[in-house]
């Protein structure tokens, strides 16, 4: 019973972080239940099992937060159409090529592209509006399909997910204004996390009775981080997501050289 207690506080808090910064939430949620269990004297869970219950807080947490951040009219259909199916596709072929290419350099420079992205976020964007208009967005499709293939390409090779990235991204390359990069993300993250779910379902990978802690925790605790995404400044935002996206390159770096 204690560790489905531990687990649904991990949903709350990941959960959380969805909705706020709008990612999937697998960049905290899995090194979270590889190392917090074992720390309050739990038998230190398998990756099989982390991963199944990462996709689906990820898949949870991406629809409570894109539907609250829709009704706020931060959720661009079409941008997140484009994106979302072009990191799916490229993500595919990335992962039927794995096997052809080193993958410590492709890590090494997955890494490197998060610490740019992370600090793209510091660097504040010119008409990044509190309140933007979704109905009068505008953007260059070429940029933002070329944006989310080259994520998704480079994802898949490596084997991580990459959309944390897509939102620096999308408000410096794409020009998209912070709020609706972070709703349109959650969007985006859904397309990929919906065809993670299938296929770890459809092989039985996924510890159903694990996940009812999950299922309870994650879904209000992103409906809640959409709200508070609302009420703060954009600039917090950003450098939240700047700090959380430094410290998921400096994991993969660690994993890559100390590991």
């Amino acid at each position: 019973m204690e560790i489905y207690l531990l687990i649904g506080g991990l949903g709350l808090f990941t959960g959380f972080l969805s909705g706020l910064l709008g990612i999937g939430g697998g960049i905290v949620m899995a090194p979270l239940l590889l190392y917090i269990p074992p720390l309050f004297g739990f038998v230190p869970l398998s990756m099989r099992l982390v991963a199944g219950l990462t996709i689906v807080q990820g898949f949870l947490g991406c629809i409570s937060g894109a539907l609250t951040h829709r009704r706020f009219r931060f959720v661009s259909n079409r941008l997140s159409f484009y994106m979302g199916t072009s990191i799916f596709i490229a993500a595919l072929a990335g992962g039927a090529g794995a096997g052809y290419v080193s993958n410590t350099i492709l890590l090494v420079l997955f890494a490197g592209l998060a610490l740019c992205a992370s600090l793209l976020m510091l660097i504040p964007v010119k008409g990044d509006m509190e309140i933007p208009d979704v109905d009068s967005l505008f953007f260059s499709r070429w940029r933002a399909v070329t944006a989310a293939a080259g994520v998704g390409l480079l994802g898949g090779l490596v084997g991580q997910g990459g959309s944390f990235i897509l939102i620096p991204l999308m408000t410096a390359f794409v020009k998209i204004p912070t709020r609706i990069a972070i709703g349109s993300n959650l969007a985006i993250v859904l397309l990929s996390s919906t065809a993670g779910l299938i296929g770890k379902a459809a092989t039985g990978q996924i510890e159903w009775e694990m996940t009812i802690p999950i299922a309870l925790t994650v879904i209000p605790a992103a409906h809640l981080g959409s709200h508070a995404s609302r009420l703060l400044p954009v600039f917090i935002l950003r450098r939240i997501l700047a700090i959380l996206i430094a410290v998921a390159a400096v994991r993969i770096w660690i994993s890559v050289f100390f590991l």
